[in-house]
């Protein structure tokens, strides 16, 4: 049978001998079953989840000219400020505002490959505005970089693969990425909101796992089972919201599944829903040959038989309404690439200014796509969907 809620797991039971068998189990049963979980008591004081939340929403009282010096256009990084429904997802415009930080690296040096710009500086907040945020969100991107790579080496436990299976695809220094993001309720929204009330289309994750801490108390986010019914997964305080990405699929063989999700914005007169997701970083270098040819190694036959039974309970096949998008055969031929490619087609206005001839091709492709695709019923997502970096 389908899932029809979200598991809770406590990580700290993953910490002492006697009560890790049972985390393993139940993480597995996430892994396989739903693709998504919310994780408690993860190392994270609830002081400082309030302090990243409290500057979070802050950042939105900024004045606009404060935004638009850090906005995401004006760097090829895509490190930055978006305004309201600057973005595409599911070949719809998302009804959000945000901005976009990671772990940070300097500058490329001359000559690198071009998916390099994608590690750089962050465009940060003047301090004069916001004077506590920087600090706040390095520190917070640290632990969270530290708590993920912990939790994939359970991950890997969990399906019984070796615990460091997967540090081959992590940079010393790797890059991770966070979003701080305002909802507007539909009411706010005017028109647009008139016109639908998405805040993010239907989509997969992209790498390995995301670690979402919902900032306000509204219900949004929603997950898709296997009869293609939408879950929802309401706020839960003192909690991360934790989704499986496509890659981690993929290397799994299929066994930890990647599930597509979505977010409503907030019906008129309930204000503005915030959320704040964490999104683990894998080495850009990586190759897709190397994904699909090597790999982790191989998971046990008995735990894809496992899996391959859930599928069976289900009616056989994997629902699955959103394209892989990083895929052999593609243009690109590392993971670092595709996610270049993948940013320049959720904002074509940065890749107007900075990657015209990505921008340019990729267009392409959807016109040749749009001419060879029959109509298709409006509840189904088109190819179009795809995997990106949104809660």
């Amino acid at each position: 049978m389908s899932f029809t809620s979200i598991p809770i797991l406590d990580l700290s039971l993953a910490k002492n001998p006697a009560t890790k068998p049972a985390f393993l189990a139940d993480l597995r049963h996430a892994l396989m079953e739903v693709g998504f979980l919310y994780l408690k008591n993860v190392g994270i004081a609830q002081e400082v989840f309030d302090q990243v939340i409290r500057e979070g929403k802050g950042f939105f009282d900024i004045p606009e000219e404060e935004k638009l010096k850090i906005e995401m256009k004006n760097a090829p990084s895509f490190l930055g400020y978006s305004r309201l429904s600057a973005e595409i997802t599911a070949g719809a415009i998302d009804h959000r505002e945000q901005i976009d930080l990671s772990t940070e690296h300097p500058l490329p040096e001359g000559g690198a490959p071009l998916h390099y710009n994608l590690l750089a500086p962050n465009q940060w907040p003047s301090s004069e505005v916001l004077p506590s945020f920087r600090q706040t969100f390095t520190d917070y991107m640290k632990k969270m970089g530290e708590i993920s790579i912990y939790f994939t080496s359970l991950i890997a436990e969990a399906i019984e693969l070796p615990a460091d299976a997967f540090n081959k695809y992590f940079d010393k220094d790797q890059q991770h990425k966070l979003k701080i993001v305002k909802y507007p309720d539909v009411g706010i929204l005017g028109k647009e909101g008139k016109e639908g009330n998405q805040g993010v289309g239907p989509h997969k994750d992209s790498m390995l796992s995301s670690y979402l801490l919902q900032a306000s108390r509204h219900r949004g986010l929603q997950v898709q089972n296997m009869r293609g019914e939408w879950i929802d997964c309401p706020p839960i305080p003192g909690t991360l919201v934790v989704a499986i990405g496509q890659g981690l699929e993929a290397l799994t063989q299929g066994v930890c599944v990647s599930t597509t999700h979505r977010v409503l914005s907030p019906a008129a007169g309930q204000g503005a829903r915030f959320s704040i997701p964490f999104f683990q970083g894998v080495r850009g270098d990586t190759t897709f040959d190397d994904l699909e040819k090597v790999g982790v190694g191989q998971v046990p036959e008995h735990v894809k038989e496992q899996r391959r039974k859930v599928l069976e309970a289900n009616g056989g096949q994997k629902l699955d309404d959103v394209e892989f998008t990083f895929r052999k055969g593609c243009v690109a031929s590392t993971l670092g690439e595709a996610t270049l490619r993948n940013r320049v087609k959720s904002h074509p206005d940065v890749g107007e200014r900075w990657y015209p001839e990505i921008l340019r091709s990729i267009r392409e492709e959807q016109a040749r796509a749009a001419a060879a695709s029959p109509p298709v019923n409006a509840a189904v997502v088109s190819p179009e969907g795809k995997a990106v970096e949104a809660h």
